[in-house]
């Protein structure tokens, strides 16, 4: 055993720090050892490319405390992975297949023949469940990344970024370049263990002619689509923008690739479950932009928190009964539930007391949308089965609702801690990030809100940024300057570089910018190696 080859140790958020190595074997040969150490305050590590993200606990430990401890433990001895290798079956139609055989001075032919002959190897889980970066033994494959990321990868996509190879386990958006495509399904809760490649294991690819249905390769989770009509249940009339399960998230799961996800706004979550006398933590719909109805089919107590509109209960006779905000409100079989637009906030939540009867993956009930862990997003004619509202716990009064959120086109400021790559960007760069108002733009959802700036963020260092780990709250800028600050659903880890990350105290803020509002950055504390 020996001391670590750490090279520097970064903040990342105030509950986040980086810890920077040489290489990626200096990180597998590290990571284990910090792991079984044990270290008070750490929550969860991420292994990357060339640094692990740590995530901590600040009421049992401080960033700097806990770098200076990280640096006392030793490497581990590496061992031999215990899975058998793998061969992932690969059409090679990829659409960046021929450009990117050309900036590597290679022809097309060559690079798959290069990339199927080539060994590799299970290095690290992020970005989404399923999705392995693994690392290869041709020193051709070091792949610039593309200059804009796409909003839309399908499943089963094979690509290139760094010097590592993976595939997509599921649509989502990505700055990989796309080689070609597998009906292999990477990520199966029903099969143990869910992910097809696991960190360490041998992986080969092998190419074939044969027509691929990507069907195959998406992957499979549980659904909130119950079998049967319960006898207590919530149906939904109109889903409104978009209508999900979501309570506080699944945390510890990072080191199988799957994001903690949770409310937007927890606070929000907190005291709507509350109010009814749920625990804070238990499943509550999230309902972003209005637009909704529900019909409750047993008598019940509901309440909302979060983004305000006109709300309102019609019961039978089409009586239009007020639904107020933070208040226990009593509903009748038949009586419908009616959300409309909002006009303070994104997303509203709606607890009924007693929870939702639905079914937990990985021990929570949240819907994860960037990995599709958990139950689908919710759509017209559903039914919800509820829990028990006799253990329900009795509601304690409550004198006088939170206040109000900001309206649309109030100015909203957010505090932020610099770091870990504020150095990645030019002299000017963190005076802009904070001088200036920021857009939220339409594009913006539950991965993150995508901001647009008068004058975008230019970087100093224009070289490539292996994949790191990630934080929820952490403003990631990619080439063009105009930065994306991460909501609950982001991926674990990322290439471009973070100049900073909002504090955990206003990520609830942040979890309700709707498009169309502004954002003002605070900085509270400025860019400091630990």
């Amino acid at each position: 055993m020996t001391a670590p080859a750490i090279t520097r140790i970064l903040p990342m958020s105030d509950r986040a720090l980086l810890v920077e190595y040489a290489d990626l074997d200096a990180v597998l040969a590290h990571f284990p050892a910090v792991e079984s150490a044990a270290l008070a305050g750490v929550e969860e590590l991420i292994p990357a490319a060339s640094t692990t993200m740590v995530r901590f606990d600040p009421s049992l430990t401080d960033a700097r405390r806990l770098a200076a401890r990280i640096r006392e433990v030793p490497t581990a001895e590496q061992t031999a992975s215990e899975h058998e290798a793998v061969t992932i079956e690969v059409v090679y139609a990829g659409d960046d297949l021929d450009e990117l055989a050309g900036t590597l001075g290679v022809s097309r032919d060559e690079l798959v023949r290069r990339h199927t002959e080539a060994t590799w190897r299970g290095a690290f889980a992020g970005f989404a469940p399923g999705f392995v970066y693994c690392v290869g033994d041709d020193p051709l494959f070091e792949v610039p990344r593309r200059p804009s990321p796409r909003t839309r990868i399908p499943a089963g996509s094979v690509a290139l970024a760094g010097n590592f190879s993976a595939v997509y386990p599921r649509e989502s958006p990505g700055g990989w370049q796309l080689i070609g495509r597998t009906p292999q399904r990477m990520w199966d809760l029903d099969r143990t263990p869910p992910a097809f490649v696991q960190p360490g294991q041998e992986v080969r690819y092998r190419a074939v002619r044969e027509s691929v249905d990507l069907g195959n390769a998406a992957p499979r989770n549980s659904t909130s689509r119950a079998p049967e009509k319960p006898a207590r249940a919530l149906e939904v009339v109109r889903p409104g923008a978009q209508l999900l399960l979501q309570d506080l998230g699944r945390a510890g799961m990072l080191g199988m690739g799957v994001a903690a996800s949770g409310a937007a706004d927890r606070r929000a979550l907190r005291t709507a479950n509350r109010v009814v006398g749920n625990a804070t933590d238990a499943a509550a719909l999230e309902l972003a932009g209005g637009g909704a109805e529900f019909v409750a089919q047993v008598d019940g107590v509901v309440a909302w928190a979060g983004a305000s509109g006109r709300r309102s209960i019609v019961d039978a006779n089409g009586t239009e009964l007020p639904f107020e905000r933070e208040r226990p409100t009593a509903v009748q079989a038949g009586d419908r539930i009616r959300i409309s637009g909002f006009t303070r906030g994104l997303r509203g939540y709606l607890a009924v007391r007693g929870g939702f009867a639905v079914e937990a993956v990985l021990g929570s009930r949240t819907t994860d949308t960037l990995s599709g862990v958990g139950p689908q997003p919710l759509a017209a004619g559903d039914v919800l089965p509820l829990g028990d509202d006799h253990a329900a716990r009795a509601v304690e009064p409550n004198d006088a609702p939170s206040p109000e959120l900001p309206p649309h086109d109030e100015l909203v400021e957010l505090d932020v801690v610099l770091g870990p790559r504020t150095d990645w960007f030019d002299a000017d760069a963190v005076a802009t990030l904070r001088g200036q108002d920021w857009l939220v733009t339409p594009h913006s959802d539950r991965v993150g809100v995508r901001l647009q700036g008068d004058t975008p963020l230019a970087r100093a260092v224009t070289a490539e940024l292996p994949s790191e780990g990630a934080a929820t709250g952490a403003i990631q800028v990619p080439p063009n300057g105009q930065p994306v600050l991460f909501l609950p659903d982001h991926p674990l880890t990322g290439g471009y570089p973070v100049i900073g990350a909002v504090v955990d105290a206003d990520l609830d803020r942040a979890g309700q910018l709707a498009p169309g509002m502004r954002v003002r950055f605070r900085i509270v504390r400025e860019f400091t190696e630990l």
